[in-house]
Parts: structure tokens; C-alpha cells; sequence
């Protein structure tokens, strides 16, 4: 039976907790911090582990909010319940047991032999492969292979037409490569790591499965690269791409100075490389690098968003619009583009989408 000093210490230490959610909600809604930022300044500064957001999500929102209803009539107006969280609930968002809520969450597929490093979940027509490689997501020999896994059922699913990379960890994205574990490779090793790295984002490419990065926090080295190597990379407010590698000695390995100079220009590029430092997310935005920067709590939902829009288009049409554009030469990507346009107009989607418009209604691809 508890006694009488620790029922006022646990309730002390409730009323403490509810009371730094509120204020952390408060700041959040204020525009001051992210829920990342928050969350680390409570964890590094205070102690509090894990953040008031991650400790909310872990609880149940709807917990959350029903706990906060009862100290505010015990407690006063200083606990009313925040308006995101209320939001939140109302819209089944309700933490780790929802697959969302201040955070998102993985929820990977049953029937599937997941790896230990990258998990996949699928939601209809678009599949998340979740990156969770503690405590840094390191691109690692094992997350290459397991990446590569999933991309292949992904690949042979024909229900599936797009893909998010997501990151399971809510503070980052991948602070690059497992250095440790590429030097403890020989030279053979090494350079079939690299072909097969290189194998799996030139993939990325010429498929007509679409790719998206949900990028939150770091992307430095390898993660920047894996990346770049999706069509469509959506920033968190939070991130921060680099390529760091010039301060090992060494320089990106997996694609960091071809695709770099193709999204951002040369000289962004060149700087980027040279200097090694990382540039945040608006900075990214302004010279091409993500498409889109969008507040933390907001990052999975616009990648879903981005991945739908792009499921429901015309697999052949995205393959070959992703295989003909960025020719160096000019007048070798319009023959490439001639050619890709003869193979996509003379195919049963090109006629299915044609009849679609001028009968008014949603095309049904078949990919075909």
C-alpha cells in the first residue's frame, strides 16, 4: 500500500509533468521552437527523459488530454489543455499506439521479414521504409543490404507505386556513414559495398516507383546522398543537409558529387563539398536541394501527401520523365526525350489516360 508521502510525491510529480507539456505546447504554438528543439532542450537542459512530447506520445494523447482535463478543474486554468493537442486527438492522432501523434511512429508490415535496421510499412499504394539504425542511423554495410530488401519488394508489389524514406528516429535523419564499420573492410569489400550502394540509388532513378525523403534533423554524409538520390525530398524545419566527408580526409562516396551540383549548381556544390559544413533546411530550399520546408509536426503527412500525388500518376509516364530528364547535352536529352515520349504515348496508359480526360473521369493505370 502506498503511503500517504508517496501519493504527494507522485502526484507532485505529475502536476510537474502535465505542467511542462503545457508549457512546451505553448511555446510550439507561439512559433518559438520545433517539437525536435523542444523536446532536446528539455532532455539536455532539464533532464527530462524522455521530452515532454515523446513522453506524451508514449502515454496516449487521448490519456494525455483526459489527464489534463481533471487537473485543470483540480488544478486551474494553468492546466487547460493546449488546442494541438485537443487538434491531435480529434484527429485520431493519438501517439505511438495510433502511428502518429507529435511524432510518427512505424507500424511495420506483418508477413514481411523485417531487418534490424530498416523496417517497411505499407499504406495502400504508397510504402515507408523506416530507417532505425540507433543511435545515429548510420549508413551501414547491413542498412544498405536492408534497404536494398525492401526497395526490391517494393519494386515487385504492383500495388505499390511510391516510396518515403522516413527516419523511425524523431531527432534525425542519418548523420551519415557507419565509418567504423567501412574500415574494418578490405579493398574488395569496399568496392563492392560501393557498387551495390551505388546500384540501389541509381534504382531509385529509373524506376517508376516514386521516391520521397521525409528529412528531419541531420542528413550529413551518406544520409545527405541517400537524399538526394530520391525525387522529391521534404524538409523539416529542423533539417540540415551536408557533406561532411572533406574533414575525414576523404570525399563522398555515394554519389555526393554528381547529384549535389545537379540539384544546388556547381558552386553551392563545390562549397559544400570543399568547406564541409551543413547548410539548415530554408537554406536548402532557396538553392534547390528540398523541395518543400515544412514545420517539424508536419513533415510526415506533407511526405505522405507528395507520395499519394505521385502514386496516382501513370507509373510508365514517371519512369520515363525520371530517365529522360538531366541529360548533360541539350540536344542528346531532346532525342532522349523524343524516344521517351514515343514509348509512353504508344502505351494502354498513355490511351486509358487520354480517354480518362475526354470522358471526365480518374484514370486507372495498370502500368502497362
Amino acid at each position: 500500500m502506498s503511503t500517504a508521502t508517496e501519493l504527494d510525491t507522485q502526484a507532485l510529480v505529475e502536476r510537474f509533468t502535465l505542467k511542462a507539456f503545457v508549457e512546451s505546447c505553448l511555446v510550439l504554438e507561439e512559433g518559438v521552437a520545433t517539437i525536435r528543439d523542444i523536446d532536446l532542450a528539455m532532455m539536455t537542459g532539464f533532464g527530462i527523459l524522455p521530452g515532454p512530447f515523446a513522453r506524451a506520445d508514449a502515454t496516449g494523447l487521448d490519456e494525455v488530454l483526459a489527464s489534463l482535463e481533471r487537473a485543470q478543474s483540480e488544478w486551474g486554468d494553468a492546466f487547460e489543455p493546449p488546442l494541438i493537442l485537443r487538434r491531435l486527438v480529434a484527429q485520431g492522432r493519438l501517439g505511438q499506439k495510433s502511428g502518429q501523434g507529435f511524432f510518427p511512429y512505424a507500424r511495420p508490415d506483418d508477413g514481411f521479414d523485417q531487418g534490424e535496421t530498416v523496417k517497411l510499412e505499407t499504406r495502400g499504394d504508397v510504402a515507408i521504409a523506416w530507417l532505425e539504425n540507433p543511435p545515429a542511423n548510420s549508413i551501414s554495410p547491413q542498412l544498405i543490404r536492408e534497404l536494398a530488401r525492401v526497395w526490391e519488394r517494393v519494386e515487385g508489389d504492383d500495388g505499390v507505386r511510391a516510396l518515403v524514406i522516413a527516419s523511425a528516429n524523431p531527432m534525425l535523419y542519418s548523420a551519415g556513414a557507419d565509418i567504423k564499420e567501412f574500415t574494418k573492410m578490405d579493398e574488395a569489400g569496399g568496392r563492392e559495398l560501393l557498387d551495390q550502394g551505388h546500384a540501389l540509388l541509381r534504382s531509385f532513378g529509373r524506376s517508376g516507383t516514386a521516391t520521397v525523403a521525409a528529412v528531419n534533423g541531420l542528413a550529413l554524409g551518406g544520409g545527405c546522398e541517400l537524399a538526394m538520390a530520391c525525387d522529391v525530398r521534404v524538409a523539416a524545419d529542423s533539417a540540415m543537409f551536408g557533406q561532411p566527408e572533406i574533414n575525414l580526409g576523404i570525399i563522398p562516396g555515394f554519389g555526393g558529387t554528381q547529384r549535389l551540383p545537379r540539384l544546388v549548381g556547381p558552386a553551392k556544390a563545390l562549397e559544400m563539398n570543399l568547406v564541409g559544413e551543413a547548410i539548415a533546411a530554408e537554406e536548402a530550399y532557396e538553392f534547390g536541394l528540398a523541395h518543400r520546408v515544412v514545420p517539424d509536426h508536419e513533415l510526415f503527412d506533407t511526405a505522405l501527401a507528395w507520395a499519394r500525388k505521385l502514386a496516382g500518376q501513370a507509373p510508365l509516364a514517371v519512369e520515363q520523365v525520371k530517365q529522360v530528364s538531366h541529360q548533360a547535352d541539350l540536344d542528346e536529352g531532346i532525342e532522349t526525350e523524343k524516344r521517351g515520349f514515343e514509348t509512353v504515348f504508344r502505351s494502354q496508359d498513355a490511351r486509358e489516360g487520354i480517354s480518362a480526360f475526354l470522358e471526365k473521369r480518374s484514370p486507372e493505370w495498370k502500368g502497362e
